[in-house]
């Protein structure tokens, strides 16, 4: 096994994140993590969550459905403590799994309409009221 180290990172209690320069990854709030028992368990949560830094919205909601998947009865609960990730959202990552991701866009991350409004079609609103 291989001790996973990290320069330069400190814990923000607040918002339950270790900063790692400018990468924040999600500390699990699972209860093998809070407790300490398991420590193997601790790392491969931590891995998780390194994983998951790295990954844009749909991907970080579909490898969170995968886990979620592959640990059956109260996954989605537990995945969402590891990841920090909101149970709807998992949730809607095993659903998208089960239409083999053929509603999703493959070269955009949302879908076309979604996500923030352009600052030109804002200002454009604004101008009118």
């Amino acid at each position: 096994m291989i001790p996973l180290t990290i320069l330069s990172s400190f814990y923000d209690k607040q918002t339950r994140m270790v900063q790692v320069s400018s990468q924040q990854i999600h500390q699990c709030q699972c209860e093998h993590c809070q407790g300490g028992s398991d420590p193997h368990e601790k790392q491969i949560h931590h891995q998780i969550n390194v994983v998951m830094s790295r990954l844009d919205e749909q991907q970080r909601r579909w490898y969170a459905a995968v886990e979620a998947n592959r640990h059956g009865h109260g996954g989605i609960k537990l995945v969402g403590q590891i990841t920090g990730l909101a149970e709807k959202t998992i949730r809607q990552g095993q659903q998208e799994l089960l239409l083999d991701l053929t509603e999703r866009p493959e070269d955009r991350i949302r879908l076309p309409g979604a996500g923030r409004p352009r600052a030109e079609k804002k200002t454009r609103l604004l101008a009118k009221s």
